[in-house]
């Protein structure tokens, strides 16, 4: 294993970060502090309590979701956009790296970003609403796991985007609507029973519901088939990232 490599790659992507402090950290936390605002105090004034839990407070792991799923996508796809833009893909396709040291480089400071952010809007909550964690271990699995398979399925992203404009288009027209609609501001057993089926098909529900469980008990699909639904498409990634670079699929073009 090239470690000196995996550093090189991950130390260049953090140090993005910090060039671009306001747009990775700051711009997210503010947004989600404006989403406690309006939907704690407002909506909340009216949803006094899901499942024994304040509405308020009922929210937080969701738009820690929300957060962590559109920052996860946007940090690993542009991290290995930016190189195929503006011509530098081939020299780290000619460098003395392996594809697992690529994909941990870019992959691992992309997770790293989105965890570091998850644990700052957490830390906001706390200025508005009171929010209790009863599996702390379970919380950092889940979030760590997430963290990791949106980053790699960003990387993959990344990979496929020829434009800009593709670049944006799936974390806007696909992650942000599947988020809103897999329980991040409700619970689904609030919907009527044909609605809770098929929202059963959205791979979100398991993410938000595993999150939200870890948190306060409450859980809208069993545990283990958030961890499982979770893993299992951490697997699907990491076998089509193999395939992207074994075949050179849109790197060598």
């Amino acid at each position: 294993m090239n470690w000196h490599g995996i550093k090189a790659i991950y130390k260049f992507e953090m140090a993005r970060t910090r060039r671009t402090l306001f747009q990775s950290i700051v711009s997210p936390v503010i947004s989600t502090s404006l989403y406690f605002v309006v939907f704690g105090a407002a909506i909340g004034s009216r949803i006094t309590e899901i499942d024994g839990v304040s509405y308020g407070s009922f929210i937080v792991p969701g738009l820690i979701m929300l957060s962590l799923l559109t920052e996860s996508i946007s940090n690993a796809s542009f991290g290995i956009y930016f190189p195929k833009f503006s011509g530098t893909i081939y020299e780290l396709l000619s460098a003395p790296v392996s594809v697992v040291e690529v994909v941990v480089g870019y992959v691992g400071a992309a997770a790293t970003k989105s965890v570091i952010l998850g644990g700052i809007i957490l830390a906001t909550a706390n200025f508005f609403v009171d929010v209790q964690i009863l599996h702390p271990y379970w919380m950092f699995l889940f979030l760590v796991l997430t963290a990791l398979t949106f980053s790699l399925f960003g990387f993959i992203l990344g990979v496929w985007a020829d434009n800009w404009e593709k670049l944006a288009i799936v974390p806007t027209l696909v992650i942000t609507p599947l988020t809103f609609l897999g329980g991040s501001f409700y619970s689904i057993s609030m919907l009527p029973p044909v609605w809770q089926t098929v929202t059963l098909f959205n791979p979100v529900v398991y993410l938000i519901s595993g999150f939200r469980w870890s948190f306060y008990e409450n859980a809208d699909v069993a545990v283990g088939l958030s961890v499982m639904m979770t893993c299992g498409f951490l697997l699907v990634c990491i076998v089509a990232v193999w395939w992207i670079f074994k075949t050179g699929y849109r790197l060598r073009v």
